[in-house]
């Protein structure tokens, strides 16, 4: 199938809608005015607040309608759709898991183009071509809308909880199968979030909230997450109330047992950029919780328990993390011991399998990976097959070890690693539609404002030439300590198969140096993940890799915070911008869902006037000044996005559209039964994904 070449694309001609000026509908308005700290601040658009509202609905239907007229007039846009679907369209396979409790193996796997994988079971190892459906989404809504969040195993065999989604929304509901049979039982849980199942016996727990106010389900403040018990069997209106902790309501709390079930934890969160952790002796009648640690601001992950032993991942004492053991005995922090000190490197995962323990680490944002003895001693270095992102899968007491490798331009790849030999083989490998050893992905260092080297992944077609004419999408997060390691998208491929670049940068506010490069990039110092994703474009532009006419940037969620706010600061220097289900408004921010939750990364306008100042000096939809040529943009939401209300992007687009002197285009595109983007039906990412990939081209006068 031939190709044209980006780089010889004519410009589109001058009668072409991108030249046009395009007519918005006008914005529910009203004079609303907030005072912070004796400061006025309008916020004329408030009613698209209102996610019911009669107004409200008709102007997301009008800016619909004018998105989707401009996007259908996109010459090349069902090409480019075609393609996409051509190159998504192989077998994906996940690492086999072992069920303990029912001794057999269970995997997901996706035929091609499904919109939610499908989880299967098989008796033994390998015996994929007798696998049998466990759980199929797909039958379970008939657009594909409908998610798999997780399926939980009774310690005792008997059953399976599986907890699903619907239409992207983080609210949750638990469905109960009996294990052997697979018969579905009457049990039901709802309004449940951000939570699993912790079986005990026969019944889970489950955390939740009260049920929400009828027409506000996806945007009102969600407060006091209460924990339940749920014995089989019984309506949920008679579980039973394990733990809440109103003094507190703005936090999280869950618990998980063992599999041994002699021990049963709590965790909670929210307050800071970490949790605590409680423990409690089930083997002793009637035995209360004990605290473990005491700072919410440093994370305690539990890895394992072996015996009376408990091994957590945590960054107390080390902001690159160390493995460390606690005994049940005397469980407070102060008497852990450090099993893996800190390294230089990032330490992010930890598996135990076979007697052993397999420590993945972060090296300049890829996966270096070594074995260790039981006793925290260096055996070897498990070699990955280039730069890239690993992830292991192990059971304490198996001999079976697999792990999940890609990069840029290695799709996903299973491999089973053999403990006693040391190799690596083949266990599952994709076959996408092109050919890896066509393109380039390399890693650069450039200086950020303040000389900060910062990581950039620059992927490419072999033969590509520096004179400043290549179309560039270049995408970064910066926040709550995510790391933006290497992973492979088939979406990207038609984009760089025709001479266009894909840069991810490495920004401050993850975690691919530790907790202090986390620091580095939240409250009063958020600014230095902005100027790290600006300098990014500027090297680009300075290398010859691309020019300010050919550069887009790309973000979600807190990624499109960081689009709206480089767009706002540096409007001359981005060609377009796609600031995706983005958070637009910090001064009112955490007065949404759980975005109380954000605090510990960005402080909220409430705290003191400083923050309220530092804030309002970055804040996407606070910085659009009238009068202004932004770039093109398209803003990306969804109608059930919980997490990050869609109200951030209506309020944003309408003011952009407003205050735009330019004849760019200024559009949203607000998607219909979706989420944030969890669970998204593979049909509406593909959909959703060309018309992005279809916007910056057009929009950079080149053609697919």
């Amino acid at each position: 199938m031939k190709k044209q070449v980006l780089l010889t694309a004519a410009l589109l001609s001058a009668t072409s809608i991108m030249a046009q000026k395009l007519a918005y509908p006008q914005a529910p308005k009203d004079g609303t005015v907030d005072t912070y700290f004796g400061v006025q601040i309008a916020d004329p658009y408030r009613p698209l607040e209102n996610d019911s509202s009669k107004a409200t609905a008709e102007w997301v239907a009008a800016e619909n309608k004018v998105t989707q007229e401009y996007l259908s007039r996109i010459p090349f846009r069902g090409k480019l759709l075609k393609r996409m679907k051509e190159l998504a369209n192989y077998e994906k396979v996940s690492a086999p898991s072992y069920i303990k409790p029912i001794d057999k193996w269970l995997f997901y796997k996706n035929d091609g183009l499904q919109n939610q994988s499908v989880l299967y079971i098989m008796d033994r190892l390998g015996d994929e071509k007798n696998a049998r459906v466990f759980l199929n989404p797909n039958q379970l809504s008939t657009d594909g809308t409908v998610a798999l969040k997780g399926i939980y195993f009774s310690h005792n065999g008997k059953y399976a909880a599986y907890a699903i989604s619907r239409s992207g929304s983080d609210w949750q509901e638990f469905y109960v199968m009996d294990a052997k049979t697979g018969k579905l039982l009457d049990d039901h849980i709802t309004w449940a979030k951000f939570s699993g199942a912790a079986w005990q016996g026969d019944g889970f727990y489950y955390s939740s909230y009260d049920t929400p106010q009828k027409g506000h389900e996806f945007s009102n403040v969600n407060s006091v997450q209460k924990i339940y018990y749920h014995k089989i069997g019984t309506p949920q209106s008679e579980d039973v109330l394990f733990y809440q902790n109103p003094a507190n309501p703005m936090r999280f709390y869950s618990v998980s047992v063992n599999e041994e079930e002699t021990m049963m934890f709590l965790y909670e969160s929210g307050a800071g950029s970490g949790n605590t952790v409680y423990v409690r002796d089930l083997r002793q009648p009637d035995s209360q919780f004990i605290q473990m640690t005491s700072n919410l601001d440093l994370q305690y992950n539990l890895v394992e328990t072996i015996g009376d032993k408990m091994y957590f991942l945590t960054n107390d004492g080390a902001p690159k993390n160390r493995l460390m053991v606690a005994d049940l005995k005397h469980p407070g922090f102060s008497d852990w011991k450090t099993l893996v000190p800190e390294s230089k490197d990032m330490l992010e995962g930890v598996t135990f399998a076979d007697g052993k323990i397999i420590l993945t680490y972060m090296k300049d944002a890829s996966s270096h990976v070594y074995v260790y003895s039981m006793d925290g001693k260096q055996l070897s270095e498990i070699k990955l097959p280039t730069l890239g992102s690993a992830g292991f899968y192990g059971e304490k007491d198996r001999k079976e070890v697999f792990y999940s490798f890609s990069s840029f331009t290695v799709p996903t790849t299973i491999y089973q690693y053999d403990l006693s030999t040391a190799n690596s083989k083949v266990y599952a490998a994709p076959k996408v539609k092109f050919k890896e050893s066509d393109y380039v992905c390399e890693q650069v260092f450039y200086p950020s404002k303040d000389g900060t080297k910062i990581p950039l992944f620059i992927t490419y077609k072999k033969g590509l030439k520096r004179n400043g004419k290549n179309p560039v999408f270049l995408y970064g997060y910066g926040g709550f300590s995510i790391a933006m390691s290497p992973y492979f998208s088939s979406i990207r491929i038609p984009f760089i198969e025709n001479g266009g670049i894909y840069a991810q940068a490495c920004l401050r506010g993850g975690s691919e140096y530790g907790e202090e490069w986390h620091i580095a990039g939240t409250k009063m110092q958020k600014q230095n993940v902005f100027n790290d994703f600006i300098s990014a474009g500027e090297w680009l532009i300075e290398n010859k890799y691309t020019s300010k006419d050919y550069l887009a940037i790309v973000g979600g969620s807190n990624g499109g915070l960081l689009v709206g706010a480089c767009m706002t600061q540096r409007p001359d220097l981005f060609k377009v911008c796609i600031p995706q289900v983005g958070v637009m408004d910090m001064l009112r921010y955490h007065k949404f869902t759980i975005g109380w939750n954000w605090a510990p990364d960005y402080g909220t306008s409430a705290e003191s006037k400083e923050m309220f100042d530092y804030l309002r000096a970055y804040s996407p939809l606070h910085n659009l000044r009238p009068g202004t040529k932004y770039p093109a943009t398209l803003v990306t939401t969804a109608d059930h996005d919980d997490r990050v209300v869609p109200a951030h992007s209506f309020k944003f687009a309408a003011t952009l559209q407003a205050a735009n002197a330019a004849d760019t285009p200024t559009l949203i595109r607000i998607d219909t039964k979706a989420g944030h983007g969890s669970g998204k039906p593979l049909s509406k990412q593909l959909e959703e994904q060309a018309d992005i990939y279809g916007f910056i081209l057009y929009n950079m006068g080149l053609k697919y």
